[in-house]
């Protein structure tokens, strides 16, 4: 049975969660290999790195929009 990764194992390769990246500002990554590329630009020297993804933020209850008498 193969071990789950972190956040599944069906992950799209993108160079934002590269091993060899280097963030950079905005849409732009600097890579070991290949120098500055797109953000979501991958290549067949992609390795995955957990520590690199940033979570999706919760989103927010609309409490203004709720009564007890609601309940």
């Amino acid at each position: 049975m193969a071990k789950k990764k972190l956040f599944g194992n069906n992950i799209k390769p993108s160079c934002k969660y590269c091993n060899m990246a280097k963030s950079s500002d905005g849409e732009k990554i600097m890579c070991e290999k290949f120098g500055e590329v797109k953000a979501y630009d991958s290549c067949k020297k992609f390795e995955y790195n957990p520590l690199k993804r940033i979570p999706k933020k919760e989103l927010s209850l609309a409490k203004s929009a709720v009564n007890d008498i609601d309940f």
